[in-house]
């Protein structure tokens, strides 16, 4: 991508962002539940379990935070929703498209954005350390693959001992 390109591409994304309104951090759902009355239709009829109930779940403050919205609530801030989604896309583009011009102009190969992984869930993930290298500053630098690396890890929460095989009992 030469230069001008960069530029033109950095001035569409920033317009972009200019004509973002309101954004709303988090997710909507809309569930369907069961009461705990063990005589409810509701337990014999899946069909038929209570809702919606329409939420807004975000963190603050590393808490989960989760509202109740009615119907119109639920409706009028569904763009939000989708407005902040489209800002953490943009700002993630011209993040990956900085770093390219920067790597352009100091002469480095070009830098290419880390794979990132989907969990089950379908949430985001954060990319996998390169040789299952342990994150942790108190871990140090192990070889190998995650597994390897959870057995050596000093981090008895560390992420990557969530993956360490069982020791066997035989």
């Amino acid at each position: 991508m030469t230069q001008h390109e960069a530029e033109r591409r950095r001035r569409q994304i920033t317009a972009e962002i200019a004509r973002i309104g309101f954004c709303l951090p988090g997710s909507l759902t809309e569930n369907f539940r069961r009461c705990s009355t063990s005589g409810c239709h509701c337990h014999h009829d899946h069909a038929s379990l209570h809702g919606p109930y329409r939420l807004w779940t975000r963190k603050v403050a590393g808490k989960t935070v989760t509202r109740i919205l009615s119907a119109e609530q639920y409706e009028r801030y569904r763009p939000w929703i989708e407005n902040a989604k489209k800002l953490h896309e943009l700002v993630a583009e011209l993040e990956q498209l900085s770093a390219a011009v920067m790597a352009d102009q100091e002469a480095w190969p070009e830098p290419v954005a880390p794979p990132m992984i989907t969990s089950p869930r379908g949430r985001r993930a954060k990319a996998p350390t390169p040789g299952g290298k342990c994150r942790s500053a108190r871990a140090g630098t192990f070889e190998g693959s995650a597994r390897t690396v959870a057995a050596a890890c000093p981090r008895s929460r560390c992420r990557l001992m969530r993956n360490r095989p069982k020791p066997s009992t035989r």
